[in-house]
């Protein structure tokens, strides 16, 4: 009979190029469970635990002090160790009050990026989709997985519904409370994600549109005034003249 369903492993040399585990020396690695992330633009919790936080020596410990609750992800602990961490999650050291943010960082891809408890309790997400759900409330589908329902009091008139899609909302966590809300918009100040051009800041100059999010390019300037494009499927807005969040040491200011 035919295997049903996917790989439950994955091999090293096969694992995204991002990855900082060795290639060669063990042939298996850990694979991420389907979640809030795809694998291709995640870490599973266990390689940030052990390889890159330095918490564990070998994946043994690592499951052990996953498990035991010591970590949590976007204000909630975690305790499997194959969980997929992405793009603006916060992870926090329950024990030693440290807490990181996965930012796109260039070349490299990402980077944990150490920030205050108190930026900890907040997040940045995408609105990717709106959908009208029962009552004529407006549902917002964001990255990473997550949904907000807007409640509007008269349907024919939403005035309660100012977003749109490819915006940015500012949220709480885990409460998820919509804190601001940046459109997308020229003039705007975004990073990007993924590409030649990961981890760049700029500003929105114009937007040129193609079919489909991935064939419409985006033209931003960064802090030296130098012109980049990059597809629009790969620009995240962070605020309007400076970022809503910190950002690693000569990414803007």
């Amino acid at each position: 009979m035919a295997r049903m369903g996917g790989q439950r492993r994955l091999k090293a040399l096969a694992a995204p190029k991002f990855w900082p585990i060795p290639r060669k020396v063990w042939t298996w690695t850990v694979k991420p469970r389907p979640g809030p992330h795809p694998a291709e633009y995640s870490l599973p919790l266990l390689i940030i635990v052990r390889d890159v936080l330095g918490y564990a020596k070998t994946a043994r410990e690592a499951r052990k002090v996953i498990a035991e609750g010591h970590f949590k992800v976007d204000g909630r602990v975690r305790k499997d160790y194959k969980f997929p961490v992405g793009f603006m999650d916060v992870i926090e050291v329950v024990d030693t009050g440290e807490a990181y943010r996965f930012i796109p960082y260039p070349v490299r891809f990402f980077k944990l990026h150490p920030i205050s408890r108190d930026e900890a309790k907040l997040k940045i997400v995408r609105i990717e989709d709106k959908t009208t759900v029962k009552g004529g409330h407006i549902q917002l589908n964001l990255s990473g997985g997550r949904n907000i329902l807007i409640r509007v009091k008269d349907p024919r008139n939403p005035v309660e519904d100012v977003y749109k899609t490819l915006g940015s909302l500012l949220i709480t966590l885990p409460e998820q409370q919509i804190k601001e809300y940046v459109p997308f918009e020229e003039g705007a100040l975004a990073i990007v994600t993924s590409g030649r051009n990961v981890g760049r800041v700029g500003v929105i100059k114009s937007v040129q549109r193609g079919w489909g999010r991935r064939r419409s390019i985006v033209t931003l300037e960064d802090k030296n005034g130098e012109i980049f494009q990059t597809s629009l499927d790969y620009v995240l807005v962070i605020g309007k003249d400076k970022p809503l969040i910190s950002l690693p040491e000569g990414a803007w200011s």
